[in-house]
């Protein structure tokens, strides 16, 4: 093979290889704890049900 058809390639050959490489990382790690994360009720909840615990609390 020529340098000029090596060139060619290159490209579309590291773009599959990264492409394997990041499949690779996400499949060996399947647990990702940013998808699962959540901080806790948030205003249209507060504002839904805080009402209704004031109207008990009387």
């Amino acid at each position: 093979m020529s340098l000029a058809s090596l060139s060619l390639l290159r490209q579309p050959l590291s773009f599959v290889a990264t492409r394997w490489q990041t499949l690779i990382r996400v499949a060996g790690n399947p647990y990702r704890p940013e998808l699962h994360y959540m901080r806790g009720p948030g205003p249209a909840w507060r504002a839904k049900y805080q009402a209704s615990r004031l109207d008990r609390s009387h």
